[in-house]
């Protein structure tokens, strides 16, 4: 098992933030962009955050939706598109959906809308 399967989200997200507040981005960006890929609501994200839930457990409460598969592209030397880890793409899809705010695209193009 990966060690960032046993890393609480709650300890990641202030790093996600950080990121993207230097590049000139929201926290509340990136509120949107964990919403439109989890469905989650801000109650529902600061309940994951508040209860310290791993990655592991956040990814399985939450059912992203069917345009996630759209998200493409290479993070950390890997496609996220052949990640054959299912719970390892969830992650790396969020990881590039943040790493998109932050390059400067359009909320629109990382939302895939």
């Amino acid at each position: 098992m990966h060690r960032i399967f046993t890393t609480a989200v709650a300890d990641v997200y202030p790093l996600y933030v950080a990121k993207l507040e230097r590049k000139g981005r929201t926290e509340a960006e990136l509120r949107t962009v964990i919403s439109w890929l989890t469905g989650l609501d801000d109650a529902g994200l600061d309940q994951h955050l508040e209860s310290r839930t791993t990655f592991h457990d956040f990814f399985g409460a939450v059912t992203l939706r069917p345009d996630a598969r759209l998200i493409t592209g290479v993070v950390c030397g890997v496609r996220v598109e052949d990640i054959d880890d299912p719970l390892m793409q969830k992650i790396r899809y969020l990881d590039k959906l943040v790493d998109e705010l932050a390059r400067g695209k359009s909320m629109a193009k990382v939302l895939r809308s």
